[in-house]
């Protein structure tokens, strides 16, 4: 019986730390724009974004990520750029209802969105 429990428990504390937040740990998350985001609220979003520590420079002109000229295209790098720098904490994928955490990667071309598992 002592077993039983001991094993019962073992495999819920297991389940327990493969599942933070309704987050896969070790599984690949980027954060990207939703859908349905306004052109203004992206861009207030996407200036917060860039101005707290998103690496933007990729979204230069002469950057691996300035095509497609978007403002979509461009929030989802920043987005995701913050998300990964803050270690994809809770909230960190927000900006003001903008932003959704994705499963797929969005990385396309030379652009390569970082992620961390």
């Amino acid at each position: 019986m002592a077993s039983s429990t001991f094993l019962l428990l073992l495999l819920t504390i297991t389940m327990v730390m493969m599942n933070v937040n309704g987050q896969q740990v070790g599984s690949a998350s980027w954060c990207v724009v939703r859908s349905d985001a306004s052109f203004n609220a992206l861009q207030t979003a996407l200036d917060y974004a860039c101005g707290a520590g998103a690496d933007c420079l990729p979204l230069q002109p002469d950057g691996l990520c300035f095509l497609p000229n978007t403002i979509q295209a461009h929030a989802s790098y920043a987005f995701n750029s913050y998300y990964q720098k803050r270690a994809r904490a809770p909230g960190s994928c927000e900006f003001s209802g903008t932003a959704t955490i994705a499963q797929t990667d969005p990385s396309y071309g030379s652009c390569v969105y970082p992620s961390s598992t």
